[in-house]
């Protein structure tokens, strides 16, 4: 699903935000990409969703080199992506509802299909019942909850996210990470960017580490 191929990545300030990495991610797996801040996973995870490009190697997803998506071809890529922020990135004059629907709404599907895909989403969230309400009003779990309902809406086969329990207490955290490991279950390819190394071990996935831009040693705890 994913293979990095010696990717680096340079910003115009002359800062290495990755350097020479290589790996292979299997469809269907569920991995986590650790490391210190600064280390060069949030920057991985953009690279992946065509927000930012790689300087130097090859990025291929679901079979496309990334090198080749350009102009409005990367839309349509996204569309084969969810990907979830660890501060929600919500439109806080909308209701849950309308900020799920976002991304069927822009593929511009009917409303009936928006309507029943976003109830099913908000179902398996847990969230069914609190569509009409706005962001402001729900808990800090509950709008993380409502990002990662708007990722997977459109039925992805790639999940990303990016430091996703970063603000939560351990008992949440939890909670959280099993939602991930639930889509994974049924077929989607998760890769999450976390500190949260004692949760994630527990959990007994893949560990891709990264240290000031380059793969570190790691492996299944």
């Amino acid at each position: 699903m994913i293979r990095f191929e010696q990717v680096a990545k340079r910003y115009a300030t002359g800062h290495d935000g990755l350097g020479s990495v290589s790996f292979h991610m299997a469809r269907g797996e569920m991995a986590f990409l650790t490391g210190p801040s600064g280390a060069g996973k949030s920057t991985l995870l953009r690279l992946i969703g065509l927000i930012e490009r790689h300087t130097r190697g090859q990025v291929v997803v679901g079979g496309q080199n990334l090198q080749r998506i350009q102009g409005r071809r990367v839309a349509y890529y996204r569309r084969n992506l969810g990907i979830i922020f660890q501060d929600h990135r919500l439109l806080l004059d909308r209701t849950v509802f309308d900020n799920v629907a976002l991304p069927l709404v822009v593929a511009g599907h009917r409303r009936g299909d928006i309507e029943r895909r976003v109830r099913a989403a908000l179902d398996q969230v847990g969230l069914l019942g609190k569509e009409r309400l706005f962001p402001v009003t729900l808990s800090g779990g509950e709008q993380q909850r409502v990002g990662i309902a708007r990722a997977v809406v459109n039925k992805p086969p790639l999940l990303l996210a990016d430091e996703p329990t970063g603000n939560l207490d351990p008992e949440l955290s939890q909670e959280i990470m099993s939602l991930f490991e639930r889509f994974n279950q049924v077929g989607v390819t998760v890769l999450i960017a976390t500190h949260d190394v004692d949760l994630i071990r527990r959990m007994g996935h893949r560990e891709i580490r990264l240290r000031d831009g380059r793969l570190a040693p790691a492996g299944r705890p």
